[in-house]
């Protein structure tokens, strides 16, 4: 069996990473992926557990706030191969300065928030309730 056979068709992929089956052909065009995936007769694209492991990556990145150009071009750098970690470090860091940011943001939004709602609370008279973990 070849790797073509073998590979994952596009609704796999998009089970596995949670991208719809558009999302991933916009990242196909956006130049998001390492490598275009190859082609099974008929055109239906075949992607790898390399390229799942890709897009779960850019998901998180996604998912943290990383903009669209910026995975594009750790993309890039990541595609060209080895000679470009000081760059891809540096791409990372400064990621993690605005996410580390957003997080003391959010943190400080929450504060406040807990502090409105123990406000009424009090004012209502209702016993405090544990906050809940999204389900």
């Amino acid at each position: 069996m070849t790797q073509v056979e073998a590979g994952l068709g596009i609704g796999e992929v998009a089970e596995r990473t949670g991208l719809s089956v558009h999302a991933l052909r916009f990242y196909e065009r956006e130049g998001i992926l390492l490598a275009a995936p190859a082609r099974r007769p008929g055109g239906r694209r075949v992607y790898t557990e390399g390229d799942v492991g890709w897009l779960n990556l850019c998901v998180v990145l996604r998912a943290s706030g990383m903009p669209l150009p910026v995975i594009r071009r750790y993309t890039e750098l990541a595609r060209s191969g080895a000679g470009n970690e000081p760059e891809r470090l540096a791409l990372l860091r400064e990621h993690e300065a605005r996410v580390v940011a957003q997080i003391a943001a959010l943190s400080r939004s929450l504060d406040l928030v807990r502090h409105k709602v123990a406000v009424y609370e009090d004012l209502i008279g209702h016993e405090p309730q544990p906050a809940q973990a999204p389900a």
